[in-house]
């Protein structure tokens, strides 16, 4: 069981920066982490994902906003997120996975608002 903890969300104005964290237990380098995000009533959307190998991908509407990153020596992934927008406000999650398997953190809340 791999157990995902996210940190670093808050509130912050449009325009703004956060950095999430998602921090594990488990060494994470040979998951596919993924960060997405989830408005209540909603399906979750992609926001960047990080392959084992490097490869990295970004959803749309995030696209040069955003950047993930890996720290396997602290078993996190991060989410850089820059000059963000009041659409930007979601719960972010995330997603671990491996070999079929996949795990989920409890997310965190960014509202971007003035």
């Amino acid at each position: 069981q791999v157990q995902l903890v996210e940190s670093g969300g808050g509130l912050v104005q449009p325009g703004g920066s956060l950095r999430l964290s998602c921090t594990s237990a488990t060494d994470l380098s040979f998951y596919t982490m993924k960060w997405y995000r989830q408005l209540p009533g909603e399906q979750r959307e992609l926001v960047a994902g990080s392959g084992s190998g490097g490869s990295t991908d970004y959803g749309y509407s995030v696209k040069g906003r955003v950047t993930i990153s890996r720290d396997p020596t602290k078993k996190t992934v991060y989410l850089q997120m820059n000059n963000l927008k009041p659409e930007d406000s979601a719960t972010y999650y995330c997603n671990a996975v491996l070999g079929g398997f996949s795990y989920w953190g409890g997310g965190t809340l960014v509202t971007v608002s003035s």
